[in-house]
Formats: C-alpha cells, sequence, structure tokens
C-alpha cells in the first residue's frame, strides 16, 4: 500500500441516517477537524435528524440539528475509505478494498434521552478508536 497524501474518509450508515450515524459524524467531524472527510447516509432516510439525538449531542457542545438524513448511494461508499454500518443490514453495498466496521449500537430512535446519552457515549470512544485507527499514535 502507497501513503497518500490524501484526506482518509469515513461513512457512516444506518438505516434512517437520523440518530446513531448523525452523533458519529458530528463526533468525527468535531474530534478530527478537516483531517478526516466525513459523510453519513440511510439506506432508508428519515424526514429529520432526531431530536433527542440533537438534544444529547448539543449538551457536549455539538450541534448536529442542521443536519438531514441522506440516502445512502454507490459513489458515497466507493469515495470511502472506511464504511461503518450500524444496521442497515443488506441494504448496504459492498466495495472491495474498502475497510468496513459494523457497530452494534442500540437504536435511538424513540429512546428517551438517558439512553440516547449512553449511546453518544459509546460512540463517541469508538470515534476516538477509530481516529487513532486512522491518524496512528499522536506525535506531541
Amino acid at each position: 500500500m502507497t501513503t497518500s497524501t490524501t484526506r482518509p474518509s469515513v461513512l457512516f450508515v444506518c438505516v434512517h441516517n437520523a440518530g446513531r450515524s448523525q452523533m458519529a459524524a458530528g463526533f468525527l467531524q468535531h474530534l478530527a477537524g478537516d483531517r478526516i472527510d466525513v459523510r453519513s447516509a440511510g439506506s432508508m432516510p428519515g424526514d429529520t435528524t432526531n431530536p433527542v439525538a440533537v438534544e444529547a449531542m448539543a449538551e457536549v457542545g455539538i450541534d448536529i440539528a442542521g443536519e438531514q438524513p441522506k440516502k445512502l448511494s454507490d459513489d458515497a461508499v466507493q469515495a470511502s475509505d472506511v464504511v461503518i454500518t450500524m444496521g442497515c443490514g443488506d441494504e448496504c453495498p459492498y466495495v472491495p478494498g474498502k475497510r468496513y466496521e459494523d457497530w452494534v449500537l442500540t437504536d435511538p430512535a424513540g429512546q428517551g434521552i438517558e439512553v440516547v446519552r449512553e449511546v453518544r457515549d459509546e460512540i463517541r470512544g469508538r470515534i476516538e478508536e477509530l481516529i487513532s485507527s486512522l491518524e496512528g499514535p499522536s506525535t506531541g
């Protein structure tokens, strides 16, 4: 594998692109800044981002209120180095050569803020591990 000067790209996919994938994209954008390209999509996107997920993220200083669920496309998968699924099952296209991870997370849809906070905190830990795996150990 050759070293590239381009930024790694991560795509988060869940069914509705309204909760888990939006929170994950929000954390990655917040913690990695412009060092990693971030995308999210859903196999059957909802109409709006889950308001409880928006509230839980706002509690940690991350605003995802303006995000809109997006339809998963083959182009989004092709353009990504890492595809992280969160329960979209067979709807996710498989592209050889991509790194795939499946994160088993509670679906925040219809859940109260306490449950969504737990999901949020679990996602944050996974995002920190993901950044470390993509960037290697920090020198500083």
